[in-house]
């Protein structure tokens, strides 16, 4: 059951926001099918998170994590020269590519495979002019005249 969402009473009252409500419509209209590898989202702290994929039989060489932009790509590509005679073949070894939508100024601080699973850290890192500031409020002082140009009379009615 597909439901639409109508954010026009919202764009009336908000702006900039252009993006958060496409990202919104774009997710409701996604059905994922593919639900492999597993992969778990944490929040290690205010602005840390850490995403946990299970990748076993995968190797270092075999994995690619590419950021661009708002947009984190993790992908898995196993070496087809390798002959092997399965008997039985439970581990999964196909192809993979996962995408991940960042929120603005999210970055990938590192990233590690130990023991099957891959971990990417990420962190939020608002830069200083985006940050709240207090303004400061002035009492006293009057703020500086501005100029006004006054016309003679006598040189308008000329």
């Amino acid at each position: 059951m597909r439901t639409n969402f109508d954010f026009s009473p919202l764009f009336r009252s908000s702006i900039g926001f252009d993006r958060l409500f496409d990202a919104l419509e774009s997710a409701s209209r996604i059905e994922t099918i593919d639900n492999w590898p597993p992969y778990d989202i944490i929040k290690t702290g205010d602005d840390d998170y850490r995403i946990t994929m299970a990748v076993a039989g995968f190797s270092e060489p075999e994995l690619t994590i590419t950021q661009e932009q708002n947009m984190l790509f993790v992908s898995g590509q196993k070496d087809a020269s390798e002959e092997v005679r399965y008997l039985y073949r439970g581990i999964a070894g196909r192809s993979f590519q996962r995408r991940f939508e960042l929120a603005d100024h999210v970055k990938v601080t590192g990233a590690r495979l130990d023991n099957g699973l891959l971990s990417i850290d990420l962190k939020r890192e608002i830069p200083e002019e985006m940050k709240p500031r207090q303004i400061e409020i002035s009492t006293g002082m009057a703020l500086p005249k501005m100029e006004t140009k006054q016309i003679d009379a006598e040189k308008q009615a000329a």
